[in-house]
């Protein structure tokens, strides 16, 4: 399997007051974002209009309103295009149980256009690439969780698209499979030069994956930004002390922090290695037992709407 590395940054996916509109509830709501190449974490709760994102980059759900660009193509007039240079791995299990990962990913490859023998070459390296070189002959059926997981990406890579849309594809795994899945992912785009638009509920899995973060929540646009820059953002330091709480928290106010209560956590804004320094040294002037303080990561709603006194995770 080999794709030319992208020569450097363009983007791949282009969204522009992208609203979608069902008859009770609104996907989408005015969408406007640039996904450049990489490997992009796309992270909101179950609900926030992600998987419906995809449905209408692959043109095979019309927007309500406004429009997106797909690889330099029109979603709404060019879809059949779009599948052909991007692979999708959709989120639900959706393999036929009688057949074996072989027979499937050639058949991918062969609807993709490939020729007979090409196909069968691109499927054995592909499944290798996965790690179901060993198992490609068995019936789906019989495989793990992770098993299939590795399945539904490997028929996304087949043809060697520009671009792979993976959906929710550590879904299911215990947290080795995430790993090994994520390190998959990070080397579809490291070792092939293949973009790739990842989405999942969990913050901290985009993290350590993805060269930039797209959060959307209710189908709005919350923030999108390089990982690094949306790490720091992100960040909050959990600190619980023997007793004082309250005088603790009205210190570390006045000294210009941004913090607040969680039973019987303070939870404080990192804004630089300095925060360390001045949480410890109001912690000794009351003269109070530091039990501990480590760093944890607010919910992504708290940090992008301002809602800093609900409650952190």
């Amino acid at each position: 399997m080999a794709y030319a590395t992208n020569v450097g940054v363009v983007t791949v996916i282009a969204t522009e007051g992208l609203t979608k509109r069902y008859p009770r509830v609104t996907a989408l709501d005015r969408l406007t974002v640039d996904i450049k190449t990489g490997v992009t974490g796309l992270v909101g709760a179950n609900g926030a209009g992600k998987s419906t994102l995809i449905k209408i980059l692959l043109g095979l759900s019309p927007a309500t309103e406004g429009g997106a660009k797909v690889l330099g193509l029109d979603v709404a007039t060019e879809g059949a295009a779009i599948r052909a240079g991007v692979g999708y791995m959709p989120e639900h299990d959706c393999l036929p149980p009688d057949v074996s990962a072989t027979e499937l990913v050639v058949h991918m490859a062969r609807m993709s256009g490939m020729p007979p023998t090409a196909a069968r070459e691109r499927t054995a390296d592909t499944l290798r690439h996965v790690g179901l070189y060993e198992e490609r002959y068995r019936p789906i059926g019989g495989y793990s969780t992770g098993m299939k997981q590795r399945v539904k990406l490997a028929q996304a890579l087949v043809h060697d698209p520009k671009l792979v849309l993976l959906d929710e594809p550590t879904n299911g795994l215990d947290p080795v499979g995430r790993d090994e899945m994520l390190g998959l992912i990070r080397r579809v785009h490291t070792d092939f030069g293949i973009s790739v638009l990842v989405t999942s509920h969990l913050l901290g899995e985009l993290e350590r994956t993805s060269d930039h973060i797209v959060v959307i929540d209710g189908g709005t646009l919350l923030r999108a930004d390089s990982t690094s820059d949306f790490t720091q953002a992100t960040a909050a330091l959990a600190v619980e002390v023997t007793d004082s709480e309250e005088q603790l928290l009205e210190k570390l106010t006045a000294a210009g922090l941004t913090a607040h209560s969680d039973g019987r956590l303070l939870l404080v804004d990192i804004a630089g290695d300095e925060t360390y320094d001045t949480v410890r040294d109001a912690v000794a002037e009351l003269g109070v037992g530091l039990v501990r303080m480590e760093q944890r990561r607010h919910r992504i709603a708290e940090i992008f709407r301002g809602e800093s006194h609900d409650s952190a995770a």
